[in-house]
């Protein structure tokens, strides 16, 4: 048994896992926020009913991330622990951060969010929904900078302590805003709010499909199109945009992504195929003539750097980032398109009547997980053979004494945990959809009711 592969799959598996959650979390923040905002400006009761519905689906998510993202933190130092050594000034700051600006805002606001309906104004309650909604995005800021510096590190200098190398931040802000890190993090965002948007379609469709909470139904599916198809169209922006910064900055990687094996113009891009890697070449799919070239570089013409011109050690696997990447292209466009024509047909009054598009927008929620899992294997399996781009290499980052027994015994134990956790987030989350909105959310009584205009 590889201790550095055994290492490699239980951290894939545990943040896999893991990453399920926060883009929920993410996506319904905003969700909560938009709604809540709804309410407030027209005080009508359907709003507030959406609002605390889809706060308890937010409970539920938001548990689930923090309950699986602590292991994560575990495995650092028993697992990586060269690795955290060397990265561990950089990412101290940018976690450091985190819990400055995400956690006090989340941990500070959270139970105003889900238990102050009947203790707090309207206002105060919509300030703390935002304040819990920036926390979440304050947290996927920090943790997708951490992991850009990785991609693309800057604003460092290496020093040796104790006989080991060690990266110690010089530039703090050149740190946070390497060259990846904006291009990253707007793609991840958008990824996020595309979950909890198709989260709420989903449901709602659900309902409507079933005849239950109709008008609950339709004003949720109202309000999650329109995000939808924000966030699907942001998304092919900043994923051209990052796809750009990889170009630029980890040409191996985007070589990668297309099984671009020779340096040359007019590269061409695969809409679909098989990565031969013994035979270095891409099978079957049709192919864009200078597509890739024109998504580098803008231009069809230009020269792009094939994997043949880097070392064989240096090379990253190919064929898991190739599908990795095409299939999150792919459900991209597919979420753009279904969002779209959604959104064309519900302003046509066509869109409540169409059982096979409600259909089709029930198992969309499945497209942005999909999607978010492929882009995060892409961007972590092309960056191999390095855990830090071009300083540490993936196998120098194991920890020396950990043993492939003990990580293999403790993958077991997380696959039985997690299925057990999966298990109950499921029951739950069905739970909460088949008991559907509480009637009595519906009317606002007490302390939630708004002064009239005039004596607001």
């Amino acid at each position: 048994m590889d201790v550095e592969l055994l290492s490699r799959i239980q951290f894939a598996f545990t943040i896999s896992f893991h990453y399920l959650y926060p883009p929920l979390s993410i996506g319904l923040g905003v969700l909560l926020v938009i709604i809540e905002a709804a309410w407030l400006r027209t005080r009508d009761p359907m709003y507030h009913q959406m609002a605390r519905y889809w706060t308890r689906i937010f409970a539920l998510t938001f548990s689930m991330g923090v309950a699986t993202g602590i292991v994560m933190e575990f495995e650092f130092g028993t697992n990586w622990a060269t690795y955290s050594r060397y990265v561990g000034d950089v990412f101290g700051s940018a976690l450091a951060a985190e819990g400055i600006f995400a956690f006090f805002l989340e941990s500070g606001f959270l139970a105003v969010l889900l238990f102050g309906w009947d203790k707090v104004s309207p206002r105060w309650h919509f300030f703390s929904t935002c304040m819990v909604c920036f926390g979440a995005h304050f947290s996927a800021i920090w943790i997708v900078v951490a992991n850009s510096w990785q991609q693309t590190p800057a604003g460092f200098h290496v020093v040796e302590h104790l006989g080991q190398a060690r990266a110690e931040i010089t530039d703090f802000w050149a740190m946070v805003f390497n060259p990846s890190s904006m291009d990253r993090l707007s793609h991840v965002l958008c990824g996020a709010w595309q979950a909890g948007a198709f989260l709420a379609i989903s449901v709602s469709a659900w309902y409507l499909l079933r005849g239950r909470h109709e008008a609950f139904a339709r004003a949720s599916l109202r309000i999650a199109l329109w995000m939808a198809l924000a966030a699907s169209a942001l998304q092919v922006v900043t994923g051209h945009s990052s796809a750009v910064g990889v170009a630029r900055n980890q040409p191996a990687k985007l070589a990668a992504f297309e099984g671009h094996y020779d340096t040359g113009a007019h590269a061409p891009i695969y809409l679909f195929g098989w990565v031969d890697e013994r035979r270095e070449r891409v099978v079957g799919g049709p192919r864009v003539l200078g597509g890739l070239s024109w998504l580098a570089h803008g231009r069809a013409d230009a020269e792009v750097t094939g994997l043949r011109a880097f070392p064989r050690e240096d090379r990253p696997p190919v064929a898991l980032p190739f599908q990795a990447f095409h299939a999150m292209v792919g459900l991209g466009f597919v979420l753009l398109a279904l969002s779209a024509s959604a959104v064309a047909l519900m302003h046509r009054d066509l869109l409540f009547q169409s059982r096979p598009m409600l259909w089709a927008m029930v198992f969309a929620v499945l497209g942005p997980q999909i999607a978010n899992q492929a882009g995060w294997w892409a961007a972590e399996v092309g960056r191999q053979p390095w855990i830090v781009q071009g300083l540490l290499r993936t196998s120098e980052g194991l920890s020396r004494t950990v043993r492939a027994e003990a990580v293999l015994a403790s993958l077991v134990l997380f696959t039985a945990v997690y299925a057990l956790l999966f298990a109950v987030f499921v029951y739950l989350l069905n739970d909460k959809i088949q008991k559907g909105p509480h009637a009595g959310d519906l009317v606002p009584t007490g302390k939630l009711a708004l002064p009239e205009r005039g004596n607001a």
